[in-house]
């Protein structure tokens, strides 16, 4: 059990036990820290709450996933998380999905449904993705280049700006910024910058400086100053 509450951490294990969940870790690592645990335990079942990385979860639990692909993974939120960012556990490969939001007692019923092994998505969450015509495309890995496109773009690039940085063409700086996009379930650049910290894939200090031929805009209004007598 993957969760942030480090001072419930005693009562989640006990819970968890109490409910017949044997052997209980919980665990506050991230990013390598949490892969090397995972390595050390080989757990038959990992479960993160869907607030630990906000509303980056999906994309990291989809990462985990390609990681360790034989192990079943839930997400769990005890605290309000939208359905339409939930429903992306499912679409990035999380097996389960338990909120209560939808009461206690349907917590409860998809805690142990997944104690025993079978997939549980949330019903409201069931409902969205019932909505759609399709799944959409996992999430993609952000991979070194689109990290650099990522960048580039996060400190004020435009998409030709950053092409010849980059020395690719426009249109795949296009290409890779729309997949980024698609991945982080973000809807601007100013998103992005976030996504992009909390995710420590940057550094402030490397978000920090413009392109050269950056203008402010609108441009400031010429005024004709006047002449001293």
């Amino acid at each position: 059990m993957v969760s942030r509450t480090v001072k419930n951490h005693t009562h989640y294990k006990k819970r968890l036990e109490e409910l017949g969940f044997k052997n209980v870790t919980v665990t506050a690592r991230e990013n390598d820290g949490l892969d090397f645990l995972i390595r050390d335990l080989q757990p038959d079942l990992l479960m993160m709450a869907a607030r630990f990385y906000d509303g980056e979860t999906p994309y990291l639990m989809g990462e985990l996933k390609k990681r360790f692909p034989k192990i079943p993974m839930a997400a769990l939120s005890i605290e309000r998380y939208t359905e339409e960012l939930a429903m992306y556990f499912i679409f990035n490969g999380v097996k389960s999905y338990v909120t209560a939001s939808d009461g206690i007692e349907q917590f409860y019923e998809g805690l142990e449904e997944i104690r025993k092994g079978r997939k549980y998505v949330s019903p409201s969450v069931q409902e969205r993705i019932d909505m759609r015509d399709g799944d959409p495309k996992p999430a993609s890995t952000i991979t070194k280049r689109r990290r650099e496109v990522m960048r580039v773009k996060c400190i004020g690039y435009t998409d030709e700006q950053a092409a010849e940085a980059l020395h690719i063409s426009p249109r795949t700086v296009t290409t890779h910024k729309t997949e980024i996009l698609r991945s982080l379930n973000a809807r601007s650049v100013g998103q992005l910058i976030i996504k992009a910290l909390k995710l420590n894939l940057f550094t402030l200090d490397e978000l920090s400086f413009c392109p050269r031929d950056f203008i402010v805009n609108p441009l400031p209004v010429k005024t004709e100053k006047k002449r001293r007598k």
